[in-house]
């Protein structure tokens, strides 16, 4: 049992009920008994929020946690050079690698006030091991809850695909490799820590026939569908030379629209596009800071949320990403919006829902997270904000998402500390610090 109280609290529920001085109960099933002005007569562990915001966890909607391990390469580079430039280190990853840029990128995710991530893992080496089983042990370490979604590549350059030979499967290895990881580890309850996704990697790295069977895969066993699309301009070319029609279109042909898929970027979208997605239920996972690194252009936020697109955050891949910070996320959602529509186009309360109440409905996990509301899980972020960064800025939500990236003083999943007083609490950050750095020497070393 434990209270937070003295505290301003954004609970993001449907009226975005704010308290400038309340409370937030959690009872011991990991579940919120109340939340409200003032203080609370339950009995607990008490906690005093003064100077600090108490939100739901955040919630990352697309990543790529092996990625840790080749962070600051090809930095000037499009997506389709970057990816040819890191698809042959990558050929080089091992459960060892994965493991430890996975526990590194989660450990700092809950720095940065997520409390669930998914992650995106496309690339699995013959000789590498179970970078998936490795991937889940690592979050299990950090205490985050996680949403592994089991890539595949099975087109290949001599096909006509982009990433090498060697780092793509057959179409029927990765189709029974997924079927078996959902066995394995997928858990449908509403508590649960661990839910697996089907992911093929993108229509330049798949075939239709991995596309259509995947999503066929997916909704025989009832799990969500992700894979990215319409992320740049290169990739609308690809679509149209190779199949006749935009991105969107060939997601809707190959049974990818549905309010069971979430789509990574969709920066590139027409207004047609934007109203199928919205027509359909397709979640959209927001990556603004990745999208600024590869140049590869601004999605259109408010319109899709106009059109009643879920719309999630996400950080992307942390060798597109370096800072993968998802609080800073806030502010470049909002900043990105503003650059296209003005000042107008979101405000910080719509900044802070795509990365609580959004994220949650690209996982399907409304129900359960994203808010702060009684009977639901108690995954929720302290933020300080009374040092020097944010003192001053009376309006404890604009010094979120309009301030410096804040300090997190507590998190909790499922009542659970994962960070206390600013520290991981069931890891050592330095060790995964080392780890992590030892993990990059040694594929940079193997790839020569």
């Amino acid at each position: 049992m434990i209270v937070i109280e003295n505290v301003a609290i954004a609970t993001v529920d449907a009226s975005d009920t704010y308290y400038a001085d309340g409370h937030v109960a959690v009872g011991d099933d990991g579940r919120i008994l109340s939340v409200g002005p003032g203080a609370s007569e339950t009995a607990g562990e008490r906690i005093d929020g003064t100077g600090c915001l108490v939100t739901p966890g955040l919630v990352n909607t697309h990543h790529h946690l092996y990625q840790w391990a080749t962070r600051g390469l090809a930095v000037d580079q499009t997506l389709f050079g970057w990816l040819k430039a890191l698809y042959p280190i990558w050929g080089r990853l091992d459960a060892d690698i994965v493991g430890a840029a996975a526990a590194a990128g989660l450990g700092w995710l809950a720095l940065s006030g997520c409390t669930t991530s998914m992650d995106h893992h496309y690339v699995f080496p013959r000789d590498g091991g179970d970078v998936l089983e490795a991937e889940i042990a690592a979050a299990r370490q950090i205490g985050l809850r996680f949403h592994p979604a089991r890539g595949s590549m099975d087109l290949s350059e001599k096909d006509g695909g982009l990433p090498p030979d060697n780092v793509v499967e057959e179409t029927d290895e990765a189709l029974a490799a997924t079927a078996a990881a959902i066995d394995r580890w997928h858990d449908p309850s509403p508590d649960a820590m661990l839910q697996i996704a089907v992911a093929p990697c993108s229509p330049f790295s798949v075939t239709s026939r991995l596309m259509s069977s995947s999503a066929e895969l997916a909704r025989s066993k009832g799990v969500r569908l992700h894979t990215h699309l319409a992320e740049t301009s290169d990739e609308q070319d690809y679509c149209r030379q190779h199949f006749g029609c935009t991105p969107v279109e060939y997601a809707e042909r190959v049974g990818w629209l549905g309010d069971d898929v979430w789509l990574a970027h969709g920066v590139h979208l027409d207004d047609s596009a934007v109203a199928r997605l919205g027509a359909t239920g397709t979640g959209v996972a927001h990556c603004p800071s990745s999208n600024a690194r590869l140049g590869a252009g601004m999605a259109r936020v408010r319109d899709l949320l106009d059109a009643r697109v879920p719309v999630g955050l996400g950080v992307d891949g942390s060798a597109s990403q370096e800072a993968s910070h998802l609080g800073e996320e806030l502010r470049q959602a909002l900043y990105t919006a503003r650059q296209r529509g003005g000042p107008g186009a979101l405000s910080a309360g719509e900044a802070l829902r795509l990365g609580t109440m959004g994220g949650a409905r690209c996982l399907g996990r409304q129900d359960d997270l994203g808010s702060l509301e009684a009977g639901k899980l108690a995954d929720l972020v302290m933020w300080r904000l009374d040092g020097l960064g944010h003192e001053g800025i009376d309006d404890r939500l604009a010094a979120l998402v309009f301030g410096p990236a804040a300090p997190v003083e507590l998190a909790l999943v499922g009542g659970r500390p994962v960070v206390s007083q600013g520290e991981l609490v069931n890891a050592d950050a330095e060790h995964l610090a080392r780890e992590a750095g030892r993990a990059h020497r040694r594929i940079m070393t193997a790839a020569g």
